[in-house]
């Protein structure tokens, strides 16, 4: 069996398929087992979800913007960089909503569950983690719960914290509060499921969004992490997923 390459229809990510096909061709490596994903962080996303259940090996090659959880492509060391990658298993949380007919949707995030306000009014939730209450209400434009592979995306726009990505912690942030206007979140363990409700579902609807998926008008939503389910990804040498996390804790921006 022969590696397996999957691109986006990018004409970046066609180039590279087809600079990468030749240089597997001239080489002896031949891993059926990893496949090779080319696009963006999107795309790789979405390439995870419809492999779940699968104990493949994902080796992500950038084409897009910033492609955390991509590599950079090299044309003369990919070779080299697929033999020499290192494996990081993360598991996924498990989002499951309640909308308001009672019909459950259950989908994967890699990154962020994320709760956002429907309409011009701003959301009103409850939170618990696990048998205790967080807050009782929470006035906002919404709420995030973030994995710490995807603590450096919305989460870290949302000035949630970046967590380790061995920490086994999950970061509740949340999105412009009103009331209390000072909250600024709460870090828990990935043990225990947290469940979000909406406390006006009619006059204040929400949808809840896991990573690109979205359910409207929820009015309940349970978040935990599914560890039976395990993704493996490959990164190369001097850029693991970890070595990128510690870079955005210590990132300077220029405005």
């Amino acid at each position: 069996m022969k590696n397996q390459i999957i691109a986006d229809k990018n004409l970046r990510s066609q180039k590279i398929k087809s600079i990468l096909i030749k240089r597997l061709n001239k080489s002896n490596f031949d891993n059926s087992n990893i496949i090779i994903v080319i696009g963006g962080d999107g795309f790789m996303l979405q390439t995870l979800k419809k492999n779940k259940g699968s104990y493949r090996l994902f080796y992500g090659i950038n084409s897009g913007n910033y492609g955390f959880l991509m590599n950079k492509f090299s044309s003369k060391n990919i070779i080299k960089n697929l033999k020499k990658a290192r494996m990081i298993s993360i598991s996924p949380l498990e989002m499951t909503v309640k909308n308001n007919k009672n019909q459950l949707k259950k989908y994967l995030a890699i990154n962020e569950v994320s709760i956002l306000r429907q309409s011009r009014q701003a959301a009103s939730l409850s939170i618990i983690y696990g048998a205790k209450q967080i807050i009782k209400e929470l006035v906002s434009d919404g709420v995030l719960v973030s994995t710490p592979a995807g603590s450096t995306a919305y989460n870290l726009s949302v000035h949630g914290p970046i967590l380790n990505l061995n920490s086994k912690k999950l970061s509740i942030s949340p999105i412009s509060p009103f009331r209390p206007r000072r909250w600024k979140g709460r870090i828990v363990s990935d043990k225990s499921k947290i469940v979000i409700k909406n406390l006006s579902p009619l006059k204040r609807p929400i949808s809840a969004v896991a990573d690109n998926i979205e359910v409207r008008n929820a009015k309940n939503v349970t978040v935990k992490t599914n560890q039976k389910i395990k993704f493996n990804l490959l990164y190369d040498k001097n850029g693991s997923l970890q070595k990128k996390i510690k870079i955005e804790q210590i990132r300077k921006e220029t405005y």
